[in-house]
């Protein structure tokens, strides 16, 4: 799927024939939706904890809010191909849109009921919508301009993705952690079981308001997206490399072996970012709801230095293998730093006024600034030279999505064995994965032979 940019600055080659002005509307309106999905998945990192108190969960337990979240990607992410073949990119935004709002929906009853089963159905449905999203907005993106350019683009969006990430946990705090401390374990096992029962019911109602403004929101978006002047792209052309119409996409190693990576890099993005709420309760770091922020903002760091650097200073595979060595890096300093000195954050963001956490807490959000360049390094190399297979290429990436279901979940099974701090050390394999993809993976064109 090569392109090249033309002196008018379209992206030719692509088919789509996209002028600058309409990259720019189009990267506008597809930026709002990575808001919105940045918005919905990184508010699970204050929910888990937030959980874990309303229900009695343990860590095991209380990690089935990623995987019911995550799970959705695998699930629907063919059958949100097939129904994206008859829609088109657009009604398949505005679909998307609309099964979020129902999920929304569904937390009302569930805060109501306090089940955890009618939470995990809620979420399941939530992300339902964020697949058929997903699988839209993703090639969307890459084929609005030029192949070498589409790293950059991809980092662009995840600004906004993870700028939601840094704004959701400051906001659901306030809302809904509020004198937490009153229904901490210790407090709660000093109440009576009907007493205690009543407390955590008041402290699940107040997930109805919040959750019912954005079913609001979601409904008001789609409308808006509906009517909007959003460009719908062309279904993308038969190239040379698609000669053989007949074989499935399995067999493109660069394809196959993304998906694995990216199945890898979900799973260690969800755990930075989901489990770093639970490991700061557990050592009794103050505001711990808030600790997704410290994930989110070093991710919206490594963004920005992704849209400035990539391609101009760090190809796309440079990216991936740096992005590598640093999680590499910062998992050793999670699972042997120190959990009481606050040395690394004094040092780090001491002078901004943010608070300091524990050294290996620290790191943990650090794995943010490693990460971010990971997703939209790995897209464009998984997809090059796909041609009229880029759309199922998609989905089967968008299904790599199911790391973050399956690998917080044996994290929180590892944590509950032994203890939470040690179980990071399942991240090493998965960053490892990475590497190798980003230096030789990437490369293969048929199985067994690197391309020329």
């Amino acid at each position: 799927m090569e392109m090249s940019v033309d002196h008018a600055g379209n992206g030719a080659g692509n088919g789509t024939g996209n002028s600058r002005r309409e990259v720019v509307v189009g990267m506008l309106f597809v930026g709002l939706l990575f808001f919105i999905l940045g918005f919905v998945t990184w508010l699970n990192g204050s929910l888990v904890p937030f959980l874990k108190i309303v229900c009695s969960l343990n860590n095991f337990q209380a990690l089935w809010v990623t995987f019911a979240f995550y799970i959705a990607y695998t699930v629907m992410a063919l059958p949100s191909a097939a129904l994206l073949t008859r829609t088109g990119y657009k009604k398949g935004m505005t679909l998307g849109l609309g099964i979020m709002g129902i999920g929304a929906l569904l937390f009302i009853p569930a805060a109501q009921s306090a089940r955890y089963e009618f939470f995990l159905l809620a979420l399941f449905t939530l992300a339902s919508g964020m697949t058929l999203m997903q699988t839209a907005i993703n090639p969307y993106i890459v084929r609005l301009g030029s192949h070498e350019s589409a790293a950059m683009r991809i980092s662009i969006m995840g600004l906004f993705n993870k700028g939601a990430g840094v704004v959701v946990p400051l906001v659901f705090t306030s809302l809904m952690l509020a004198d937490i401390d009153s229904y901490s374990h210790t407090a709660l096992e000093a109440l009576q079981p009907a007493a205690r029962d009543a407390a955590r019911a008041t402290l699940s109602q107040r997930l109805v308001f919040p959750y019912a403004c954005m079913a609001l929101a979601l409904f008001v978006i789609m409308v808006f997206i509906h009517f909007s002047k959003l460009r719908d792209l062309p279904p993308e052309p038969a190239t040379a490399t698609a000669g053989v119409e007949r074989r499935s996409v399995l067999q493109f190693p660069q394809l196959v072996l993304g998906t694995l990576a990216l199945f890898a890099y979900v799973g260690v993005e969800v755990i930075a970012g989901d489990t770093i709420g639970l490991y700061g309760h557990e050592l009794n770091v103050e505001h711990f709801g808030v600790l997704t922020s410290y994930t989110m903002m070093c991710m919206v760091i490594g963004y920005l230095i992704g849209a400035v650097a990539t391609p101009r200073y760090l190809s796309q595979q440079g990216a991936l293998l740096l992005s590598a060595v640093a999680g590499l890096l910062l998992t050793i300093g999670v699972a042997t730093g120190s959990p009481t000195d606050t040395g690394v954050s004094q040092v780090l963001v001491g002078w901004a006024g943010v608070p300091a956490v524990p050294n290996t807490v620290m790191f943990l959000a650090l794995l943010g600034l490693a990460n971010a360049m990971v997703w939209p390094a790995i897209w464009p190399l998984a997809l090059q030279g796909l041609g009229r297979y880029t759309a199922s290429g998609s989905a089967l990436l968008i299904m790599a999505i199911s790391g973050g279901a399956i690998l917080p979940v044996v994290y929180g099974h590892f944590a509950d064995l032994g203890s939470s701090r040690g179980a990071y050390w399942m991240l090493l394999p998965c960053y490892a994965l990475i590497f190798w993809y980003a230096a030789v993976g990437h490369k293969l064109r048929s199985w067994g032979r690197t391309a020329t």
